[in-house]
């Protein structure tokens, strides 16, 4: 299965790449040319690409440029689905290099692995307490290893919250009983982001549709929220589909005050200080910089915005979806900002950058708020085929249309929403079917 990020060398051919594997490595153009070439096949299926990254796995040099790609080779073969090689790739395991075992571990998982020898050794490898004890628990969860159960439960009360969390999580997947779930749903409120990450990936392993609205509310990226959504949701009827809309719409709308904040400030600061918080790697302190800005006049404020954005924030994924939101948030800007605005939310709306794409959604409703006439204008260049608008674009496109509807022209709305009927996504088609404009 290919990615977003996964063809970043495209005048790299399948058959090349082949061949860098093949060169010794005094041979390479850089030491980083095995990397790449075992990186790049994953857009190259096929019995050939599989042998090609076997026999760099099977490549004897104790230098950084192999085991490094080898890493990657791991990985690339579990993603390709290469099931007839577990038995090459398991010998990884007893690597010396963790993170070759780590990235092992992951690609059997990905592969189903099912050989008593390899699982034996993963249930060793847990015990000895030395390779990535989270990532060993979730494979042997994964694969429904019943014999790794006692060795898991000792988990459950460790200090690490990421462990701790994949062992509860494993042990409700394996006996069936999850009344310690709630246990891992309050790590989604630890002062680290990447341990509240953790606990939504752990109550996705164990199927806790329950959780979601603690998930939902989580000061975490909605990148997370939404892929669990997805998951949580996806196994639901039609009907059941359409009930739990709300949770999704609450995630695409993102509103600071539905976030469980996990920061305060002890003295409010300055606008030049908050709008610098949406830059800030941990989305807590992100989304109670938005909250804290919505207080703040305008007039004040979109100086600073314009300076942030044109500096950096027009480049910086993290902050780039914030100053969506942020912008969205009101309609009192001042009239020097409106072109600006207008420009910025249009091109963000329609930005096909990978690293962008969680902020078109944002754009598209920001522009329903700030100017609706322009979003009736524009919403079918947003959902034009030619920007290949994901799921996400499509539904809060909906969303957008209902914020809007008492201002609109409703035979316009009924059309624009005509244009989605015939929509191939769940999601999209169950919030037509709530929508109270349909």
């Amino acid at each position: 299965m290919t990615g977003r990020f996964d063809n970043i060398h495209p005048g790299l051919t399948c058959e090349h790449a082949r061949q860098i594997l093949l060169r010794p490595i005094n041979e390479l153009e850089s030491q980083s040319d095995y990397y790449m070439a075992a990186s790049h096949l994953i857009n190259c299926p096929g019995s050939e690409t599989e042998q090609a990254l076997l026999g760099l796995l099977e490549n004897p040099l104790n230098e950084q440029a192999v085991n490094i790609a080898k890493r990657k080779a791991v990985e690339v073969l579990g993603r390709l689905g290469a099931e007839s090689s577990i038995s090459v790739i398991g010998r990884c395991l007893w690597s010396d290099d963790r993170y070759l075992v780590e990235n092992t571990v992951c690609s059997l998982r990905q592969l189903k692995c099912n050989q008593t020898d390899l699982i034996a050794k993963i249930i060793n490898l847990l015990k000895d307490d030395v390779s990535n004890q989270r990532v060993l628990i979730q494979c042997l969860a994964s694969l429904s290893v019943q014999e790794s159960l006692t060795t898991i439960q000792a988990f459950k009360d460790v200090e690490s919250p990421g462990i701790r969390g994949a062992a509860i999580s494993a042990d409700a997947q394996l006996t069936g009983c999850r009344k310690e779930l709630s246990v891992v749903a309050d790590h989604l409120l630890l002062p680290n982001q990447m341990d509240r990450q953790c606990a939504i990936q752990d109550l996705i392993d164990a199927q806790a549709v329950e959780q979601l609205p603690a998930i939902v509310s989580s000061p975490v990226s909605p990148a997370f929220r939404v892929r669990a959504c997805r998951l949580l949701l996806n196994s639901l009827d039609h009907s059941a589909l359409i009930e739990s809309m709300h949770l999704v719409d609450a995630v695409l709308i993102d509103n600071p005050s539905d976030i469980n904040i996990v920061h305060e400030y002890d003295v409010t600061p300055g606008p030049d200080f908050l709008v610098r918080d949406l830059f800030n790697t941990d989305f807590s302190r992100c989304y109670l910089a938005m909250k804290t800005l919505s207080q703040m006049p305008s007039q004040v404020l979109w100086p600073v915005i314009l300076k942030e954005w044109e500096e950096e924030a027009h480049n910086d994924y993290g902050a780039h979806y914030f100053f969506m939101r942020l912008i969205g948030s009101r309609s009192d800007w001042p009239q020097q900002a409106v072109h600006s605005i207008d420009e910025i939310l249009k091109s963000s709306a329609i930005n096909m950058r990978p690293q962008f794409q969680k902020s078109r959604p944002a754009a598209i409703y920001s522009m329903a708020q700030w100017n609706p006439d322009s979003f009736l204008e524009l919403m079918p260049m947003f959902l034009s085929d030619q920007y290949l608008p994901a799921w996400d674009c499509r539904y809060v496109a909906i969303l957008a249309l209902e914020s809007i509807s008492s201002q609109a022209n409703q035979a316009q709305v009924e059309d624009l929403l005509k244009s989605l009927v015939d929509d191939d996504d769940c999601f999209v088609q169950a919030r037509l079917a709530s929508t109270r404009l349909a």
